[in-house]
């Protein structure tokens, strides 16, 4: 077998970090040998059982789990630690003969894979998992034209120079590049392929009611890329027009720092439940609810390569979606596949109106079933597994896709 390294920097004790990362290498681990490299949250390696349940789960799949401590504070330096403490872990697996591909998921592993390709020429990937360096200045992490974004764009410029092959999160994205590396990617392809998801895993519930007057959001809201005041909007407007509607965020941000930013002056502080819940647990979460609320900071640049993981798994469980305008190639599916509602603003009346839209759309009998058919059709993790087979089997057999 040919060995593939894969780096990441999301957690295998994370959510997403089983559902992004181990759901597509378990499918690939029948035909390659794979060793994952991975930052994990100190609190998250401090449960061993849990730890040595996951190395025995991805040694049955021949998968070789490495994890590395993900540190966080001093910022600057504790981030080149976890940079250089990843490129001395795959250095080893390189001079160990482990190493035919490394497949970098999103910009610091990817540097990395480009440094250690430059010394050693073994090729890598570059799964971008979104543009990152614009998502930084939305964050307002990153001011546009400072020396720090200057450094990142050059190095988002190297990485898709050199890279074997480049993979984008949406079509949106995939254009935007061309038309804005055209000499350093002129004779490369994109291949594009979305945040797929486990669909027996995420399923229509048999045992769901008809509603459960529960409105749900899952996943991180305060990491600065989500729209908390659409959130926050659309919630009052539902509130104020449905009384015995009641919300439930499920995510893993603190739940002081959720309540702040959704409902600051606890207007509806006994109807809205904060709680967080392992990813075994995700499906019979989602499946609770009626509909899933996702909004983003759209319009910006970032948002063109943006393709929600909770999209696909919303959809999955037969629920539809309520988002915004300008998230990658989420509108594009929503509206050509009737599976959600997008709003058009925060006014008052955009809100009303979309509130309005999404009652008639519950009154769909035939709703679920298309949610359902659309997850099968675009978020697929068997074909997603299948486009990353091609992938590898490109670089390593020199095989056309």
């Amino acid at each position: 077998m040919k060995n593939v390294i894969y780096l990441t920097r999301t957690g295998l004790l994370e959510p997403l970090g089983q559902s992004q990362v181990l759901n597509y290498l378990f499918g690939l681990s029948k035909k390659f040998s794979i060793t994952i490299i991975s930052n994990e949250r100190l609190d998250d390696l401090k449960d061993i059982d849990r730890v040595l349940r996951l190395k025995e789960k991805c040694a049955n799949h021949n998968i070789i789990w490495r994890p590395q401590k993900y540190r966080k504070r001093p910022r600057f330096f504790a981030q080149l630690f976890n940079i250089l403490a990843m490129t001395y872990v795959v250095l080893k697996e390189i001079l160990s003969g482990r190493a035919d591909v490394i497949h970098a998921r999103s910009y610091i592993p990817a540097t990395v894979a480009w440094v250690l390709n430059f010394f050693t020429s073994i090729p890598f990937i570059f799964d971008m998992r979104g543009l990152w360096p614009e998502e930084l200045i939305v964050s307002g992490r990153v001011i546009r034209g400072s020396l720090v974004h200057k450094v990142l764009k050059k190095i988002e410029t190297l990485l898709l120079r050199d890279a074997s092959v480049i993979v984008s999160l949406t079509n949106v994205a995939s254009s935007y590049l061309k038309e804005k590396y055209p000499n350093e990617l002129a004779n490369k392809k994109i291949v594009v392929i979305p945040t797929c998801t486990n669909l027996d895993h995420f399923n229509v519930s048999l045992n769901s009611k008809n509603s459960s007057n529960i409105y749900g959001c899952i996943g991180s809201i305060t990491s600065g890329w989500f729209n908390t005041e659409y959130l926050s909007i659309f919630i009052s407007t539902l509130s104020l027009r449905s009384p015995n509607i009641n919300f439930e965020i499920v995510t893993r941000d603190n739940e002081r720092d959720v309540r702040k930013a959704i409902d600051p002056n606890n207007s509806i502080l006994e109807k809205l439940n904060v709680k967080s819940c392992q990813f075994e647990d995700m499906p019979n979460a989602i499946q609770s609810h009626d509909i899933s609320m996702m909004f983003y900071v759209g319009g910006e640049i970032s948002e063109l390569g943006r393709s929600p993981t909770r999209m696909g798994e919303v959809l999955g469980c037969g629920l539809p979606v309520i988002s915004n305008r300008g998230v990658g190639d989420v509108e594009k599916i929503i509206l050509e596949n009737n599976v959600g509602i997008i709003v058009e603003g925060k006014s008052k009346s955009q809100m009303k109106e979309a509130v309005e839209s999404l009652e008639k759309l519950l009154t769909d009998p035939d709703l679920s079933n298309r949610c359902r058919r659309t997850a099968e059709s675009i978020f697929s993790l068997k074909s997603g597994t299948e486009a990353y087979n091609k992938i590898y089997f490109s670089i390593l057999n020199m095989e056309d896709f």
